[in-house]
């Protein structure tokens, strides 16, 4: 009886212990193929964590500015006749842009030179004193008879007084004597009046002449600014007025505008701090050394330093700034006048800073932290104390040490206690493998 039950149960049993042996064997084979599913390691780049001088800059926003702008007007009223110029291209001095229409200018100037020879006409004959010369002839020649007028009555008072000549050929030559001064007399008085009217002639002859040359002069000017050139090497600007437009009536019509950006200006305003820390006092208005650098509205810095151009006389009471302006190579004015920007100056050193990349650092809910690798690829996080930006660096005033190796690009991919690739360049995503 025992040896039948007993039976009956290694009967009951077989299937049972079949059962959990597969069940056994498919675990094995579950956990076989987790673990060969499992990801290698990430790959990351790092930095090592280095302690150096560093220089401090700061960062000041600012606008371009062209180092000369020049706005082309036009100077005398006429119908624009030509465009020379195609808008927004280098232009160099002295090349011709436009033409107002020259013909009215030029009737004006020949004009002005028919009223100028017709001046100069009057006054050659004025200056010819034909009138004078005739009455300083009149003269001498009453000189001479009133001389002869007076020599005869030098001879005849002696004999007149031996009575060899009668008392009536007395009185003729002393009638004759008085006759001739009278008439010498009048001829002075009249030789007097010609000279000072062929004087007044004469210089209002000449302002004539002054007059019409300074008419032919404006003439000239006139017709010379229908021609108009380009005043300064630069860049021109879209034009105001079409071909065919009056321009210059009432006022002087902006025809385009001419901008020379080489150099490059800056202009932006500092903080009295900002001032003497970027300033040498022993060198007022100098910088103390440092480079200036143009970092532009996407994030790129002006391959040109810059060197401190200008620094406005007074600080502005009601905001406590200065304004600097800094000028900067600008070759083939690749930049142009108006442009935003910043300014980034050094202002300070740091001796035996420890620095990081300032992309190594993460901020979570105020606390700035760093991923660490240590010596054996193993991730570890540490919460750091920061100080003042260096470039692309920044300070670390606690938390990790020099020679310690910090993930700058990949913490996305880890977590503390992972093990990681590290690598100093850029890192490569690792593709999921398939099951």
């Amino acid at each position: 009886m025992r040896i039948l039950l007993f039976r009956n149960l290694s009967i009951l049993a077989a299937p049972a212990l079949a059962a959990l042996a597969l069940v056994l064997g498919g675990c094995g084979k579950d956990a076989t193929k987790t673990q060969a599913a499992a990801p290698p390691p990430a790959t990351v780049v790092v930095a090592d964590v280095v302690q150096k001088t560093v220089p401090i800059y700061n960062e000041f926003v600012g606008q371009t500015k062209a180092y000369e702008t020049v706005e082309l007007r036009a100077r005398v009223e006429g119908v624009l006749q030509k465009i020379n110029f195609t808008e927004g291209t280098p232009v160099r001095k002295g090349e011709l842009l436009m033409t107002i229409d020259k013909r009215p200018f030029e009737a004006a100037v020949q004009s002005a030179q028919a009223t100028l020879a017709k001046a100069q006409s009057d006054l050659a004959q004025a200056r010819q004193r034909t009138d004078v010369i005739k009455a300083q002839a009149e003269l001498a020649s009453v000189q001479a008879v009133h001389s002869k007028t007076e020599q005869d009555l030098r001879r005849i008072r002696p004999l007149a007084q031996e009575k060899a000549v009668t008392e009536l050929e007395l009185d003729a030559a002393v009638a004759a004597e008085k006759s001739s001064q009278a008439n010498v007399d009048a001829a002075k008085a009249n030789l007097t009046n010609l000279e000072g009217s062929v004087k007044y002639t004469i210089e209002r002859a000449a302002a004539e002449v002054s007059a019409a040359q300074a008419r032919l002069i404006q003439a000239q000017l006139d017709l010379g600014y229908c021609d108009i050139y380009a005043p300064i090497n630069g860049i021109i600007g879209f034009k105001n007025v079409d071909q065919g437009n009056l321009v210059g009536r009432g006022d002087a019509t902006l025809l385009a505008t001419v901008s020379s950006s080489d150099p490059l200006l800056v202009d932006f305003s500092l903080s009295e701090v900002d001032y003497l820390d970027l300033t040498d006092p022993g060198r007022a208005g100098r910088t103390k050394g440092g480079r200036i650098e143009l970092i532009l509205s996407n994030d790129s810095i002006h391959p040109y330093p810059g060197t401190l151009r200008v620094v406005d006389r007074k600080v502005d009471p009601t905001t406590g700034t200065l304004k600097v302006q800094v000028s900067f190579p600008n070759p083939g004015s690749y930049l142009r006048p108006g442009q935003f920007a910043r300014i980034r100056a050094q202002v300070a050193s740091r001796d035996n800073a420890v620095v990081v990349p300032q992309r190594a650092i993460q901020e979570l809910q105020g606390a700035k932290t760093v991923m660490v690798v240590d010596t054996q690829n193993k991730v570890s996080v540490r919460t750091v104390s920061v100080g003042e930006k260096s470039g692309d660096e920044i300070i670390i005033t606690d938390g990790v040490k020099p020679g310690e190796r910090v993930i700058v690009e990949g913490m996305q991919k880890v977590k503390p206690g992972s093990e990681v690739v590290p690598t100093a360049g850029e890192s490569k995503e690792i593709p999921e493998q398939g099951n």
